[in-house]
């Protein structure tokens, strides 16, 4: 009896601790789920919106793993509510602002430029003048001069300036549209250093790179056209770059086509956002593809009879016109079939206003400009003047 009562002690006494230790785990665990949810979820929301995908630099459309590579941001389909074109009238309202005031800004670069021309050469007529009619000196020898300075150099000083003749000896055998475009290419290969650094992988992701579904979108227009992740995308950009140069800058004039130039980064670059917000498909990109595509389709547009070849193919050639006719085709087919290896949208928006430009906008915007540029003049002549009565 006694030993039945102990069993039946024991049993109840250990039937309890179980029931008891079961409620125990299950509070528990609902407790911890019910904590930390937010504590996980919540960081990792804002770590996609900002940050997705760190160790896959974007090739195209292609994703590859690398230590050094920035945040991408994978295409999303957007609900209805995103798809609001609201948000595109500031890139809008930049997009003509920053074009007006290019062309602005390049018609007063112009005025600058021959004016200090002008004084260049009169300033060079008198001196000439002065050394024709300068009474010789004693012991004016200047072949003996520099002579004795160059003997005086040391071996560094002198190798440094051998270097420093041989750059200004290229630099003057290069010719206008190749000495326009090489701050252009500095610029770029400047921002693709920038892009090895790990710590500017955030900053040039945000500023670098457009995107319309970002925070940031009025900077990135212009920003984004320096910007190459892939050397091999730099590279291309910069020799096709480099080959029209000349060509653009024989027909419009440096300062007019760099007017031309940035405007075509920043209208290319609203034109994707425009395809992007309507088709719902949202991802970063960047180059210079849409600004170049205005120059070359500029080009192609007013001499549509010259002989062009491929880089890697030059046995090959075409006209500039079909060329053109065959790039127009090819970025319509893929921005209609939805092909995401390049921004076609941009490709596209470049080419038409190059080819809007030179057939309609130089008549209409560069030949317009007298207004401004006599303002200009007369707020300079003003200056002037109230400064020479201010000293007096």
């Amino acid at each position: 009896m006694a030993y039945g009562s102990c069993v039946y002690r024991g049993c109840r006494q250990l039937l309890g601790f179980g029931l008891r230790g079961h409620r125990l785990s299950l509070y528990t665990e609902q407790r911890c789920g019910f904590r930390r949810a937010p504590k996980k979820n919540e960081p990792r929301k804002k770590e996609i919106e900002e940050i997705s995908c760190k160790d896959s630099p974007m090739v195209g459309n292609r994703t590859t793993k690398s230590s050094l590579s920035p945040p991408l941001e994978e295409p999303i389909l957007s609900k209805s509510s995103a798809r609001s074109f609201r948000k595109l009238f500031k890139p809008f309202l930049f997009t003509v602002g920053f074009t007006g005031s290019t062309f602005g800004a390049a018609a007063i670069w112009q005025y600058e430029s021959l004016k200090s021309r002008v004084q260049s050469y009169y300033d060079d007529l008198q001196i000439d003048w002065f050394e024709k009619h300068r009474p010789p000196k004693a012991g004016d020898n200047s072949a003996e001069y520099w002579h004795r300075w160059w003997g005086e150099l040391s071996d560094i000083q002198k190798q440094a300036i051998v270097v420093l003749f041989q750059v200004n000896q290229w630099w003057n055998s290069l010719t206008d549209g190749q000495r326009s475009v090489t701050g252009i290419i500095a610029a770029n290969v400047l921002v693709f250093c920038l892009w090895r650094i790990p710590s500017m992988q955030r900053i040039m992701m945000k500023y670098f790179t457009s995107n319309p579904a970002s925070k940031t979108l009025c900077l990135p227009m212009i920003l984004s056209t320096f910007s190459h992740f892939s050397l091999f995308h730099m590279g291309a950009n910069m020799y096709v770059l480099w080959s029209f140069s000349s060509s653009i800058v024989s027909l419009l004039g440096q300062e007019q086509f760099m007017a031309v130039y940035f405007s075509a980064g920043v209208i290319s670059t609203f034109v994707s956002y425009v395809c992007k917000t309507a088709s719902g498909r949202f991802g970063p990109s960047l180059g210079a593809s849409g600004a170049i595509m205005s120059v070359l389709a500029a080009v192609c547009t007013k001499m549509p009879e010259a002989k062009l070849a491929i880089i890697f193919l030059p046995m090959f050639t075409f006209t500039a016109g079909s060329a053109l006719k065959a790039i127009v085709a090819l970025d319509t087919t893929g921005l209609i079939l939805g092909w995401k290896f390049f921004d076609h949208a941009a490709h596209l928006g470049g080419a038409l206003f190059g080819i809007w430009y030179i057939v309609y906008g130089h008549e209409m915007i560069w030949k317009n400009r007298e207004p401004l540029v006599k303002v200009w003049h007369e707020m300079r002549t003003k200056s002037r003047g109230s400064g020479g009565n201010g000293s007096a």
